[in-house]
């Protein structure tokens, strides 16, 4: 399995988390029917906005989702943040 760096982490205009990796490409992320989606134009995965779920659980989902294609998301300390408040910065390192 290939690992590669979370380049940044933030919440969108319209309520949905996003992940950009520093160089892995997740064209294919539909196939495996997470609900999480790969924007070519700003290079990021992506959740819907959170119904039921938090936005926790969902960058959870997230890097499992890039897992099942092959590449290990990680943090780093130069992991940029947007939009995230402190507590669900915290939640997300552990």
């Amino acid at each position: 399995m290939r690992t590669d760096a979370i380049e940044e982490v933030g919440i969108d205009q319209n309520g949905s988390l996003w992940v950009k990796p520093a160089t892995a490409t997740f064209p294919h992320i539909y196939r495996e029917a997470m609900e999480v989606h790969w924007d070519a134009e700003r290079r990021c995965l992506y959740s819907p906005k959170p119904r039921e779920w938090s936005y926790l659980s969902w960058f959870r989902q997230i890097v499992c989702g890039a897992r099942y294609q092959g590449v290990e998301l990680v943090l780093k300390p130069e992991t940029l943040w947007s939009g995230i408040d402190d507590e669900l910065r915290q939640a997300m390192k552990k």
